[in-house]
C-alpha cells in the first residue's frame, strides 16, 4: 500500500523496437529482446512468416508502403530492419517524422545500392576491386579491355545469397545478362584464397566493438559454414580487417550492426559486400559469444552500452541447414541430440524445400577439426536421406 505522502509510481514501460521484416533474423532477435525486457514489434507481409509465428506484436503491412510504415512505427522507441529492401525515400520520411531509425537512410543506402557503396568505399580508402557502372555491352567490353575477363556483373540493387551476381567469361555471356534489363555494375574478378567476414556494432554515441574475424564457406552462392575465429589468420591481418570494418561503420554513420564481407588475396584484403543488420556470418554468436549479435543490435539501436563480443570457447563452428527431400526434420532430432548433447539447433519455422535455408546448428570446442566434424554430422543427419 502506498504511503499517503508518497505519490504512486508510474508504471514502467519497456522500450519498443520495431523491426521491419519478419524473417529468421527478426525471429532470433526476439530471443534477445525477451532477455533484455524489450518489446519487439515486427512488420510482416503475412502471419506465416518466420518471426510472425512467434512474436505477439506482429503487424501486417507492406514495407514498400509509407502509410503502412508510419502506422507500424507509432509508439516505437527505435525502428530497424531485418532486410535492406525498404525504399530509401521512405526511411528518410520516417526520420523526418522524428522517429529514431537505425541505420538511417544515409547509411543504409550503402547496403542497398552496390554502386553507391563502391563510390563511398573508394572515397574513404577501403580496399575494393576495380569497378564501373555499365549499361550496355560496349561498356562491359571497355571494362574488360582494361581489367580482363572474366567480368563480374552485379545487380546494383536487390541481390543476395548469390542472386544478382553473374560471372561472365565472354561478351556473349555479358549480353545475356544485359538483356535482363537490370541496372548493373561491373567488377574485376578477384582471385581470392578464401572469404572472411567482420561483424561490428556501433551505437549512436559512437561506441564501436568488433567480433572476431570469421571464415565463411560458400557453396552455390550460399553460406554453408562459418568458422570462428578464422583459422590461420595472423593477429596483424585480423586486426587490420577489424579496423577496416570499424572505419567503414564510423565513416558511413552506421548505427547497429555492420557485416563486412571480404576476400583474402595474396596482396591483401578486399571488401566484397556490406550488410547493415544481423547477418548469417554472426549466427554463431548466440552460443559462441558473450553478447549475441541480436542482443548487440538491440543495444546499439537503443543507444545502450554495447556488450562484450569475446568468444565463449576457443573454436565455434556454425553450419547452415538447407532443406532436403524429406521435410520431416523433427523426426531426426533424437539422433542428433543423443549423439552430441553439446550441439545447438536453431530452426527458423520455415517450410522445408530442397536447398532452402531452414535453420542452423552450432558446435563449440577446442579442436577445429573435431568441432567442424560435429557440426557437419548434425546438419547431415537433420537434412535426411539424399535422393539416389
Amino acid at each position: 500500500m502506498n504511503s499517503p505522502n508518497v505519490p504512486p509510481t508510474a508504471p514502467v514501460t519497456p522500450p519498443v523496437v520495431g523491426m521491419v521484416g519478419a524473417g529468421q533474423l527478426a525471429r532470433m532477435t526476439q530471443q534477445a529482446a525477451i532477455a533484455l525486457g524489450i518489446d519487439l514489434r515486427v512488420l510482416a507481409n503475412d502471419r506465416d512468416e518466420s518471426a510472425a509465428k512467434v512474436i505477439v506484436d506482429t503487424r501486417l503491412g507492406d514495407y514498400r508502403d509509407l502509410d503502412d510504415l508510419r502506422e507500424f512505427a507509432k509508439g516505437c522507441d527505435a525502428v530497424t530492419f531485418d532486410h535492406e529492401h525498404v525504399p530509401t525515400e521512405h526511411i528518410r520520411a520516417l526520420s523526418a517524422d522524428g522517429l529514431a531509425v537505425h541505420p538511417g537512410a544515409d547509411a543504409l543506402v550503402h547496403a542497398q545500392d552496390k554502386a553507391v557503396m563502391r563510390e563511398r568505399l573508394t572515397a574513404i580508402g577501403a580496399p575494393c576491386p576495380a569497378w564501373a557502372r555499365v549499361d550496355d555491352l560496349a561498356g562491359v567490353e571497355a571494362f574488360a579491355e582494361e581489367h580482363g575477363w572474366p567480368v563480374v556483373l552485379k545487380a546494383v540493387r536487390g541481390g543476395y545469397d548469390g542472386r544478382g551476381v553473374w560471372m561472365c567469361e565472354s561478351p556473349d555471356e555479358a549480353r545475356e545478362v544485359l538483356a535482363t534489363g537490370v541496372a548493373l555494375m561491373a567488377e574485376a574478378f578477384v582471385p581470392f584464397e578464401r572469404e572472411v567476414a567482420v561483424l561490428v556494432a556501433r551505437s549512436a554515441h559512437g561506441q564501436g566493438v568488433s567480433y572476431p574475424v570469421v571464415e565463411t564457406v560458400q557453396q552455390d552462392g550460399i553460406c554453408v559454414e562459418v568458422i570462428a575465429p578464422a583459422p590461420n589468420l595472423g593477429e596483424e591481418e585480423a586486426a587490420h580487417a577489424q579496423r577496416i570494418a570499424l572505419t567503414i561503420a564510423r565513416d558511413l554513420g552506421v548505427t547497429g550492426l555492420l557485416a563486412v564481407e571480404m576476400f583474402v588475396t595474396k596482396s591483401g584484403l578486399v571488401v566484397n559486400e556490406l550488410a547493415m543488420r544481423p547477418h548469417n556470418s554472426g549466427h554463431w554468436t548466440i552460443e559462441g559469444a558473450r553478447t549475441s549479435q541480436f542482443e548487440q543490435h538491440l543495444r546499439a539501436v537503443l543507444n545502450l552500452p554495447l556488450g562484450s563480443p569475446s568468444m565463449t570457447a576457443p573454436v565455434v563452428v556454425m553450419a547452415n541447414l538447407l532443406g532436403g527431400p524429406d521435410p520431416d526434420v523433427y523426426s531426426r532430432y533424437e539422433h542428433v541430440m543423443a549423439n552430441d548433447p553439446g550441439i545447438k539447433i536453431h530452426f527458423y519455422g520455415k517450410d522445408v524445400r530442397p536447398g532452402r535455408k531452414i535453420g542452423h546448428v552450432t558446435a563449440l570446442g577446442t579442436d577445429l577439426d573435431e568441432v567442424r566434424a560435429r557440426a557437419h554430422h548434425a546438419v547431415t543427419c537433420l537434412k535426411g536421406p539424399v535422393d539416389a
